[in-house]
C-alpha cells in the first residue's frame, strides 16, 4: 500500500482531510523533491497541487494522487474540500509557522483547521520504519560518503587547513554521485575537535593532533551520516586511551541495539563503557544517536532523556564521543538498521585509528 493510502486510512472519517505542506513530506508521499506545492488527502481521493516548475515531472512520477496545476491555490483547495465535504482539516504543525497557520486558517474557512500535533505525529510514526526502498537509498548515500572518504585519505596531508579538508571531502561526495550534502561537513582538528559541532576554520593540520570528520551524502532525498576521528602523525598514550574508550563505547552501543529496547537504555550502555575507561563519560555531553532518513535528524532518539522504543526497520546512528575542553575530542559514528535480534551496521569504513 502506498504512503498516501496509508495516511488516508488514518483519517478519522469521511469529513476529515489532511493538508501536506512541507518539502520533506511531499517527497515522502509523492516520491520526488520539490520546493513548492501542497497535497490534500481525503478518504476518497488525494490531490497534489503544484506549480508549473514541477507539474510535468509530477505528472510523470506521481501515481497515488491526482496532479493539478496550481493556479489559485486557495480556490482550488476550497473547491476540493467542498467536493469531498471536508469539514476538519489537519495540518503539519511541526513544520508550519504561526503566521502560516493563521494564513491557512483564513484562506480555508470552509473547514475547522486542526493545528494539533495529530498529523505530524501520524506522519512521523509512518516515516520511522523504513521500507526496503528507503533502506536501499540510505545505503547508497552511505556508500557515496565512504567512497569520498577513501579518496580524501589519499590526498589529505599535514598542513592542509580544516576548510580545505572539508571542501575536498564535499567535492568528492558530489563527484561520487551525491545529490547534496546531508549537512555542513565538520572537519575539526586539535583543540577544535573538543567541540562536537565545530565549524571548519583556517587552522592547519598539525603533528600529534586528532582530526574529527563528520559528514554525509544525500541520494534522492535520503541522507547518510558518519563520523571518523583520525590522528595526524602519532598519538600520545593519553590520546590512544581516549580513542579506545570511545571505540569500545561504540561497539558496546552497537551490541545493545535491537528491537524492543529503549533508546535511553542503549545510551546508558555506551555511557557506562566510557565510565569504565576512567570516567570519560563526564566528557560525553550529547545523546548517543538519532534517526536518519529524509531528514538528517529524525525520530527515534538515543539519549538519556529518550522515551523512544526501537523497532525493527528503524535506522539510527550510534555516535559516542568524549570531548576534553582545551585539548581534543573523539567521536566515532556508525549508522545501523535495527533488526529483531540486533542491528545491521550500514557503515563499512574501518574504525581502526587512521594515521595521516
Amino acid at each position: 500500500m502506498s504512503n498516501i493510502l496509508r495516511l488516508a486510512e488514518l483519517l478519522t472519517d469521511d469529513t476529515h482531510g489532511a493538508l501536506i505542506t512541507s518539502d520533506v513530506s511531499r517527497r515522502y508521499f509523492c516520491g520526488f523533491k520539490s520546493s513548492a506545492g501542497v497535497i490534500l488527502v481525503t478518504k476518497e481521493c488525494s490531490y497534489l497541487i503544484i506549480d508549473s516548475r514541477y507539474y510535468d515531472k509530477a505528472c510523470e512520477r506521481v501515481t497515488d494522487c491526482q496532479v493539478i496545476l496550481m493556479d489559485d491555490m486557495r480556490k482550488q483547495l476550497l473547491d476540493l474540500m467542498i467536493r469531498h465535504n471536508i469539514t476538519r482539516l489537519s495540518v503539519e504543525s511541526a513544520y508550519l509557522t504561526l503566521k502560516e497557520y493563521e494564513e491557512y486558517k483564513d484562506k480555508l474557512f470552509y473547514a475547522e483547521l486542526d493545528g494539533s500535533s495529530w498529523l505530524s505525529d501520524k506522519i512521523s510514526g509512518m516515516r520511522v520504519i523504513k521500507s526496503a526502498e528507503e533502506v536501499k537509498l540510505i545505503v547508497k548515500a552511505q556508500r557515496i560518503a565512504e567512497a569520498a572518504f577513501e579518496r580524501l585519505l589519499e590526498r589529505m596531508r599535514k598542513g592542509m587547513t580544516e576548510k580545505q579538508v572539508a571542501a575536498l571531502l564535499n567535492y568528492y561526495m558530489m563527484d561520487c554521485g551525491a545529490d547534496d550534502l546531508s549537512f555542513e561537513t565538520i572537519a575539526a582538528s586539535g583543540i577544535n575537535s573538543a567541540s562536537p559541532h565545530a565549524v571548519p576554520t583556517d587552522k592547519p593540520l598539525q603533528e600529534g593532533e586528532f582530526l574529527t570528520l563528520d559528514f554525509g551524502a544525500v541520494c534522492d532525498g535520503y541522507h547518510s551520516d558518519m563520523t571518523r576521528t583520525l590522528v595526524i602523525g602519532e598519538p600520545t598514550p593519553e590520546m590512544e586511551e581516549l580513542y579506545n574508550a570511545v571505540f569500545y563505547a561504540n561497539l558496546d552501543g552497537l551490541k545493545a541495539v535491537r528491537s524492543d529496547i529503549g533508546g535511553a537504555v542503549v545510551d546508558s550502555v555506551a555511557r557506562s563503557t566510557l565510565n569504565g575507561w576512567g570516567g570519560y563519560d563526564k566528557y560525553f555531553g550529547h545523546g548517543l544517536g538519532h534517526g536518519v532518513g529524509l531528514e538528517i535528524h529524525e525520530a527515534p532518539t538515543l539519549s538519556r532523556k529518550s522515551s523512544s522504543m526501537l523497532r525493527a526497520g528503524m535506522i539510527v546512528t550510534v555516535e559516542p564521543g568524549a570531548y576534553i575542553s582545551g585539548r581534543y575530542g573523539v567521536r566515532i559514528e556508525d549508522m545501523v538498521l535495527v533488526t529483531d535480534d540486533g542491528c545491521e551496521n550500514l557503515t563499512m569504513t574501518t574504525k581502526k585509528l587512521i594515521r595521516i
